[in-house]
């Protein structure tokens, strides 16, 4: 297959394996196609037209895809939702994105109810697939009545995923449509795989070991996709068992981050070993800061198909070979053909080679909003450039390194966790008096949450109380958002206009440790 596009793809190689599903379904690039086909005819016979959202609570399975497809190609923007949050925090993105319609499964559709419940979203806009759930309509029931024939007036949708800022509440990244073809965005995302050297007519089996909801991870799969490489899912990512895939299926790429790399360093030598990896081409990493020492391990292990880039939702970026990466160890890379790269100070002037300052980021003319959110958007822009908060500085040939991330965000296995959030909550709490969170040294995720708390007046700073706060919080939170550990302290260190003094609360932990590997 030479040419690019799953939709030309597909039309051509119907039987070629598109998705080979967690439990080992394999998904034809025909019956892929006919899914997000009759998903356009269904969801436009029901009022959906372009420029409307849809959004998705699903795991790592041919729904999502399909999801993606056809938005991508009606017009629409395709929200995908963590099925791990909790219902307020799904509510507030629903109702954010001002969806159109919600498509969910078993598992995740009694936090969706209770998210729909919140916020008034109609019965009427509401499927399950996969099963069956209270509330929701069958997506197959809808799917059902339509041909699974090409939709008329196609054009070029767009994905719109969430992130969060210093507010903590997540914020959708919007891009305008163009208008364009379906085929001629697809060729330019596909065309994206070219810098790392990944090109059209090239035979590719893409592992998917993270969620599709993250935007990385949906894009480069679905990137992969319009090459007409096959996609490998998994529900939940195992280091043996990726092994046991890569040989199995004989996997070319992956995205990763560098938790993963850790947890597959610890297998016991015998279980290294017993599986062939050798089809690797290639494996692109990003998200959080990778430590040397285990890229270095890495790279002997799995050899020269390690890249890393660097960028965020907001678009990017950098790269870096693997040559590259050996000969100037911690480098994220150089600016890619489209982008460039500006290191400014706090008075937005350019800073010499070697010093550090603020990354700003230029890729062409591309252009991204925060969904409703004018102020947050203004501050993200500056003579064409935008900057997502993150330190860094650029060598004397060029190459980024970054010196720090968003100043609290918490990185924890690739996973971007923001402590205004969890503070507003924990604040809540009648006990709590005062609230902060950051990130300590976690040698297998990088980092976990910790939250330090001073307690109100007559509470008890005891074990009960941490464990009455922890029971709160696991009601209004996320898992993955919730503090692993909780410390008091009787007073919080705020100045006189009560801005608080996190560093001072953090540095110990971190003493004796880099931060910023």
């Amino acid at each position: 297959m030479t040419d690019v596009g799953f939709w030309k793809i597909a039309g051509q190689a119907p039987a070629w394996t598109a998705v080979v599903e967690p439990d080992g379904k394999a998904i034809t690039a025909g019956e892929l196609l006919a899914g997000a086909n009759r998903l356009v005819h269904a969801l436009r016979a029901r009022g959906l037209k372009a420029g409307d959202c849809i959004a998705t609570v699903l795991d790592n399975r041919a729904a999502m895809i399909e999801a993606f497809l056809a938005a991508h190609q009606a017009g629409w923007y395709v929200t995908p939702i963590n099925w791990h949050l909790a219902a307020p925090e799904i509510a507030y993105i629903l109702a954010d994105c001002e969806a159109a319609a919600v498509i969910t499964m078993p598992r995740a559709a009694e936090t969706v109810a209770a998210a729909c419940a919140e916020i008034g979203f109609p019965e009427d806009a509401r499927f399950v697939t996969g099963g069956a759930a209270p509330g929701f309509r069958p997506l197959a029931s809808l799917l059902g009545d339509h041909l699974p024939t090409t939709p008329d007036a196609r054009t070029a949708g767009a994905s719109m995923t969430y992130t969060s800022g210093t507010t903590g509440k997540p914020k959708g990244v919007k891009r305008p449509l163009t208008g364009a073809a379906p085929e001629a965005v697809a060729t330019q995302q596909a065309m994206f795989l070219s810098l790392f050297g990944i090109l059209p007519g090239s035979a590719g089996v893409h592992f998917v070991g993270a969620p599709l909801y993250h935007t990385a991870v949906l894009n480069f799969a679905t990137n992969h996709l319009h090459l007409g490489h096959t996609l490998v899912l998994v529900d939940k990512w195992d280091p043996e068992e990726m092994l046991r895939l890569i040989e199995r299926h004989r996997v070319t790429s992956s995205h990763m981050v560098p938790t993963q790399f850790n947890r597959l360093l610890k297998l016991p030598d015998e279980v290294r070993r017993r599986y062939d990896v050798s089809s690797l081409t290639h494996v692109i990493h990003s998200a959080a800061p990778c430590p040397v020492e285990t890229k270095r391990q890495m790279l002997a292990w799995w050899g020269p198909c390690i890249y890393e880039y660097y960028a965020a939702s907001e678009g990017g970026g950098t790269l870096v070979t693997p040559q590259q990466w050996l000969e100037r160890p911690g480098t994220v890379g150089r600016p890619w053909p489209i982008s460039q790269i500006r290191i400014l100070d706090d008075a937005h002037q350019p800073v010499p080679a070697g010093t550090p300052g603020t990354v700003w980021i230029r890729m062409g003319d591309h252009r991204f909003e925060y969904h409703r959110d004018a102020a947050k958007t203004g501050d993200a822009w500056r003579d064409g450039f935008f900057t997502v908060g993150d330190a860094g500085y650029l060598d004397a040939d060029g190459y980024l390194f970054l010196c720090d991330r968003k100043a609290d965000m918490i990185i924890s296995g690739g996973v971007n966790i923001y402590p205004a959030e969890i503070e507003a909550v924990l604040l809540a709490h009648p006990a709590v008096a005062d609230a902060a969170v950051f990130g300590v040294p976690d040698d297998d995720w990088g980092e976990q949450v910790k939250a330090v708390i001073q307690p109100a007046p007559q509470a008890a700073a005891d074990d009960a109380l941490a464990a009455a706060i922890q029971a709160y919080a696991s009601e209004r939170l996320a898992r993955f958002k919730l503090p692993r550990t909780i410390d008091f302290i009787p007073e919080m260190p705020r100045d006189p206009n009560g801005k608080l003094y996190k560093r001072k609360l953090r540095d110990p932990y971190w003493a004796g440790r880099d931060r910023n590997i």
